[in-house]
């Protein structure tokens, strides 16, 4: 082994690195290859280092001792990350916004209780020298959730600022609310309500997420579970007046989100704001019969009818929908007369069996599934059978795939397509709530049952995410799961070994293909 230093000219400048270098035999020939790069090394321990090579002590890297490091690779990148997109600012300097970025990693790496983060995981990664964070429990990261809370205002109008800060503000946000439940019943904000889970009987809280026009998460609300959608816009609207500061808004929201008494708020001389959104398929019919739209305006590509008091109609027929709603219909259809033929064989091998209790039943079907404008059902004895409508079907089937975005935006603000592919942009928010509920840094399981902390655990998760979003991105092209891309990173320690009674860290030099793929695709330079 010999300390090599190597001079590399780029352009004026001359970069000067001092590496560890080994030999070794490949076939009939001798090669060279770096075990180390000892450019920071200070200059002393790097002569002591020398004189140690010079009298053969060390002859090969195994002479070293070196042992496996802390993990450092996806907390490094994570602490890059935040800091690129204004979020470790936000925080500040205190040990809580220390321990803040270390809860916002754990979620990212590992979606496991504060308990585990403190006590288990923070063993195996470099948190003192990522996050400068010694000394800390699980109480720690309990009381920095109310710390989050406390200050969740200003964090998100930093962050805000920060991804604002020399180019215009955009005024399109979307707004949408997701639900999540829990296994227990002791959470303060957990009530009964609409269930986006399809959890029947369990407690849940309601998610209110806004986001800019590019899908980046401005601010996060939790609400009672019981919370209906539309009382949820009023606090956003404030949001953005106040903690942020927008002048204009388009505020896009879907037709649950959106009614009556929210457009009248957005458009009030409190905000004289703009809405985008969609209405029901009553609502569609009401402006046919009123000939305000006509069904063979209906196209794959978009058109426009004008409303009243400066509305403006948005209509598609969304071809591929059309034949997916059709086949749903269908399969419903033959699901009831499925149900039919069971409630006939169970009344034909069961005599004392009531027939109006399986009348019943099968009406109950029919009115779940939403066909009783299509199928009636009744008895003759003890057999019962149903009518389907055609008339009546084939007339719902005329809006298969028809949809129509309601906007009071002036045309000289936005065409037709540019404001339905704005409507569209709403799936932006969809993936961020199935990124933050189920995939790599989702909010179940929730094990906080205080107010301030379940809002602290929603942000930490909203935060996360943003991250996510950020390497997701700059990574698209390398087609890797964000599950591969964050377990790469993570499987990068330190190597350590003692050398004149000190410990020396180092970064492997050579890591494995993909990972430096990553890490030269995020621009990320790892420090030892």
């Amino acid at each position: 082994m010999f300390i090599q230093q190597i001079n590399k000219k780029t352009k004026s400048k001359t970069y000067t690195s001092v590496v560890l270098m080994e030999n070794y035999r490949e076939g009939n020939q001798v090669k060279h290859r770096i075990v180390a790069n000892l450019s920071k090394w200070p200059e002393d321990l790097l002569c002591g280092f020398k004189k140690l090579l010079k009298n053969e002590k060390v002859t090969s890297i195994s002479d070293l001792q070196f042992t496996q490091g802390k993990s450092m690779g996806a907390i490094s990148a994570i602490l890059e990350v935040a800091t690129r997109l204004g979020i470790k600012q936000a925080l500040g300097n205190s040990k809580q916004a220390d321990l803040a970025l270390f809860q916002i990693a754990g979620r990212i790496i590992t979606q496991e209780s504060r308990n585990y983060l403190a006590n288990e995981w923070a063993k195996g990664q470099e948190v003192e020298k990522v996050f400068n964070l010694v000394d800390f429990n699980e109480d720690s990261l309990y009381d920095n959730l109310d710390w989050l809370t406390i200050n969740q205002d200003a964090i998100e109008r930093k962050i805000f600022n920060h991804r604002s800060k020399g180019k215009a503000i955009r005024e399109i946000f979307l707004y949408d609310v997701t639900s999540s439940y829990f296994e227990g019943t002791k959470n303060e904000l957990a009530e009964r309500g609409y269930n986006r889970d399809k959890k029947k009987g369990k407690k849940q809280i309601v998610i209110g997420l806004l986001t800019d026009s590019e899908g980046y998460p401005l601010s996060v609300e939790v609400f009672k579970g019981n919370t209906n959608d539309t009382q949820t816009v009023s606090s956003q609207l404030r949001k953005l007046k106040e903690n942020f500061g927008v002048e204009r808004v388009v505020f896009v929201g879907d037709k649950g989100m959106i009614k009556s008494a929210q457009i009248t708020e957005i458009t009030s001389q409190k905000y004289l704001w703009n809405y985008l959104t969609t209405i029901t398929k009553q609502q569609i019919q009401t402006l046919l019969a009123k000939d305000i739209i006509q069904l063979e305006l209906f196209d794959n590509d978009v058109i426009e009818v004008k409303g009243e008091d400066d509305v403006r109609y948005i209509l598609r027929k969304n071809p591929i929908r059309a034949i997916e709603i059709r086949e749903n219909r269908k399969s419903k259809i033959e699901a009831v007369k499925a149900l039919v033929t069971i409630q006939n064989s169970y009344l034909q091998a069961h005599k004392k069996a009531n027939t109006l209790v399986a009348l019943k039943k099968v009406q109950d079907k029919i009115l779940k599934l939403k066909l009783n404008k299509i199928i009636t059902a009744a008895s003759d004895g003890r057999t019962i059978s149903i009518v389907v409508d055609n008339i009546a079907r084939k007339e719902d089937e005329k809006l298969d795939g028809c949809y129509v975005v309601k906007t009071n935006v002036p045309k000289e603000s936005g065409n037709a397509q540019l404001l339905h592919d704005r409507y569209k942009d709403l799936a932006k928010v969809e993936f961020a709530f199935r990124t933050m509920k189920t995939t790599i840094e989702e909010i179940r399981p929730i094990f906080v049952r205080k107010k301030a902390r379940t809002r602290g655990h929603v942000l930490v998760a909203m935060l996360a995410y943003m991250i996510v979003k950020y390497i997701t991105e700059e990574l698209s092209e390398l087609n890797y799961t964000r599950k591969f891309i964050i377990e790469s990173l993570d499987k990068i320690n330190y190597l350590q070994y003692e050398f004149e009674g000190k410990v020396i860290h180092m970064i492997p030099q050579n890591l494995l293909p993909h990972q430096t793929e990553i890490i030269n695709k995020l621009k990320l330079k790892l420090k030892p």
